[in-house]
């Protein structure tokens, strides 16, 4: 077991964990035990802007699940049992009914070095886990078996579903998440080669969509290709609305990061244009930002919002579905920097820093995961 410090209370996770068993199934969305301190409404340690105080789409204080994590990437859900990548180790960590942390596994041959490692993951509804990680020969994505139960949790061998995706130290994109059709999307960088975005013959600058094992849907836009939409610079996060409309972060270069509404065969713009440029050939993004306030990464949508977390920006972003052209901002600046937000089974909202990338500052116990209450919880 690792030694993660954690400032929550045993008993009471315990008891919501073996609750959280009984009533969820191999691929539930995911799940907040709570933990720690702060509250909504304080001011950043910086002097930065005081996030909003308790309203709209959360409610409750923040309280740390875990802390101690070395550059944590990803945080899915297998049933009740919350599983957390770490980018630079190659662990998949299982976050157990105490608080603590402890070693699943670890993917085989990552290639670590500056945005790459072990990213992004994925369960299944037969409680398998995907994997997208850095490997010898470009970005991959693997399925792993996961062995065991709570507690004693472990990984199978990896079986490799898709490999050879273009790899670099920048832009490696690295999410991936079931959508509501069943079919597994993943975003993956241009990887520092712009011309990549426009070619369709590349899987690089993309989202992607395939079957479980790695096939192309026969209903995908582009006949016999994998890709969905194009045109992407770097896409960090996606995530679905109940009607099943889909939105995207993504890293802009100087000017404006994107929130985009992904259309399947959209083309949006990158690298002839960046953010809102009115161009009839290109899908304009929804809402943007400047990169020094935003700089989104993993998304969640749950009772009709969509959480971004951001990492420059330092703030957890909600943005209304169906009002996407606004969005309110909560702890900006308490946590630092955002890479990663999940809802967990008994629907509350997690989220994941990214402090120890090397791009952050370190505050005592980062990094960690901070769940907070969703206000139309039932």
């Amino acid at each position: 077991m690792s030694a993660h410090r954690r400032l929550t209370a045993p008993a009471v996770i315990a008891a919501l964990v073996t609750a959280l068993i009984g009533c969820t199934s191999a691929n539930d969305p995911a799940a907040a035990i709570p933990t720690s301190s702060g509250s909504l409404g304080s001011a950043g340690p910086g002097g930065g802007p005081a996030a909003p105080g308790p309203g709209g789409p959360l409610t409750g204080t923040p309280v740390d699940v875990t802390t101690g994590l070395d550059v944590p990437w990803s945080v899915v859900f297998a049933g009740a049992i919350p599983l957390v990548s770490e980018r630079n180790t190659g662990r998949i960590l299982e976050i157990t009914a105490d608080g603590s942390a402890r070693t699943v596994g670890t993917v085989p041959s990552v290639v670590t070095g500056g945005e790459g490692g072990t990213l992004g993951m994925a369960v299944d509804d037969g409680r398998r886990l995907y994997v997208y990680s850095t490997g010898p020969d470009g970005n991959r994505i693997q399925r792993f078996s996961l062995l065991g139960q709570q507690g004693s949790l472990a990984l199978g061998p990896p079986e490799t579903i898709l490999d050879g995706l273009p790899s670099a130290t920048i832009h490696n994109g690295g999410r991936i998440a079931f959508g509501p059709d069943g079919m597994l999307y993943a975003g993956v960088g241009d990887a520092g080669e712009r011309s990549r975005a426009q070619d369709l013959g590349s899987l690089g600058g993309k989202i992607l969509r395939m079957t479980p094992d790695g096939a192309v849907p026969a209903d995908n836009p582009f006949p016999g290709s994998l890709v969905y939409s194009y045109g992407h610079r770097n896409v960090q996060g996606f995530g679905w609305a109940e009607d099943g409309t889909m939105s995207a972060s993504e890293f802009g270069q100087n000017t404006w990061d994107e929130l985009n509404v992904i259309e399947p065969g959209g083309n949006y713009g990158w690298p002839a244009v960046e953010g809102i440029a009115g161009d009839a050939r290109f899908l304009d993004p929804v809402q943007q930002w400047r990169p020094a306030e935003a700089s989104p990464s993993g998304i969640a949508v749950a009772d009709g919002t969509v959480f971004i977390a951001n990492l420059r920006g330092a703030t957890l972003r909600a943005v209304p579905v169906d009002q996407p052209t606004t969005s309110r901002d909560y702890f900006t600046h308490e946590y630092g920097r955002l890479r990663d937000v999940a809802v967990s089974p008994d629907h509350s909202l997690w989220f994941l820093t990214g402090n120890t990338d090397g791009r952050g500052t370190v505050r005592p116990g980062d990094d960690r995961i901070v769940s907070i209450g969703l206000a139309d919880a039932s």
